[in-house]
């Protein structure tokens, strides 16, 4: 592709953007150099479903944001350095000829099956400037079904406005969600989940006082004798520490992995 020609892709794909974007748009934070777009939707379907259909974008990416104009091209293989790639196929017609392409969306970096989905890459008109952004689409089981949390965080040195950029991708990320949902039966009316419906437990705090208070709480010994006026009472010899039992190494939680996501962070 020519330079004039991609630079006139891009405007045109900015363009399309921002007259996509929804009404319900939601960019929970921008900063001089990047933003966060969040949205999230409640299904009928269960957590298993949602996964199966969310690893299979062909059925549901919409054709109009991808690079070869059919979404059919679209792969997404679920693991750590798995592709969210496109194929561009090969046109053998009359007076045309091109050989086949491809291109990379984003590249998986966490996958956990029925659970989350976290993955790196400069969608659509960002994929031209220097800029990085990490989608992480959380799955978790709800009252009324499957809750889909989808969130893209995007940083870095970009030559776009970033009020008007954010607004367009973010408009795209909702209409991604809302395309993926659509055939999962979405359930109306479910509020966002408040701060730490899903996040890890907070771990419990020790009942033991500390320093002094906990010498002044300990029982006195019946029939002891006073210590006598001007002289220190003998310290008792402390008991030797207990051996303490070897370390088990402790894995991340997907609570604790993805549990951001349960709060919307500040604007």
């Amino acid at each position: 592709m020519k330079p004039n020609r991609a630079a006139g892709a891009a405007a045109l794909a900015l363009v399309a953007l921002v007259h996509c974007a929804p009404a319900a748009a939601e960019v929970t934070r921008t900063t001089e150099s990047g933003f966060v777009s969040r949205h999230e939707a409640v299904v009928e379907a269960s957590p298993k479903q949602v996964w199966l259909a969310l690893i299979s974008p062909a059925g549901w990416w919409r054709s109009e944001h991808t690079w070869s104009g059919d979404a059919k091209n679209l792969t997404l293989m679920p693991q750590a350095g798995g592709c969210f790639c496109e194929t561009i196929p090969e046109v053998d017609e009359p007076g045309r000829f091109t050989l086949e392409g491809s291109v990379e969306h984003m590249r998986v970096v966490q996958a956990y099956p029925e659970s989350a989905l976290r993955m790196i890459g400069a969608l659509g008109p960002l994929q031209s400037e220097a800029v990085n952004g990490v989608l992480t689409i959380a799955i978790s089981k709800v009252e009324q079904g499957t809750r889909i949390v989808w969130e893209y965080n995007v940083g870095g040195s970009m030559r776009y406005e970033v009020p008007v950029i954010a607004k367009a991708v973010d408009g795209v990320m909702g209409a991604q969600l809302a395309a993926l949902a659509k055939p999962l039966k979405p359930v109306t009316g479910v509020q966002a989940a408040g701060p730490g419906e899903r996040g890890p437990a907070a771990p419990p705090t020790s009942s033991v006082p500390q320093g002094g208070a906990a010498r002044a709480a300990e029982p006195k010994t019946a029939g002891a004798a006073p210590s006598p006026p001007g002289k220190a009472a003998a310290a008792a010899p402390a008991p030797a520490p207990a051996p303490k039992p070897p370390a088990t190494p402790r894995s991340t939680s997907v609570e604790e992995a993805f549990g951001s996501l349960d709060e919307k962070p500040p604007r």
